[in-house]
């Protein structure tokens, strides 16, 4: 297993060695199972891709460009009011 050192913001090392201390792992064990979690942008267009072709085989739905669109406006919209609250 390769050492990598990071250059963070103390108050960012603390939280995240807090964190992993209160789901019982270190702060190298949380930090690699993050990174396991977490998806790439390319790995996100595919499972919506995925996701996207499944609704069109089960039941039809295919939203054009345009009404592709629209949608990601709503949710950035309800993304946006739910982090004012």
């Amino acid at each position: 297993m390769a050492d990598a050192n990071i250059r963070i913001p103390e108050e960012a090392k603390d939280r995240l060695a807090a964190i992993a201390a209160a789901e019982g792992l270190s702060l190298r064990a949380y930090l690699a199972r993050l990174a396991e979690t977490l998806l790439t942008p390319a790995e996100r267009a595919e499972r919506a891709e995925r996701a996207r072709a499944a609704l069109q085989d089960w039941n039809g739905y295919a939203p054009t460009v345009s009404e592709q669109q629209d949608l990601d406006t709503e949710l950035d919209r309800r993304l946006a009011e739910a982090r004012g609250r």
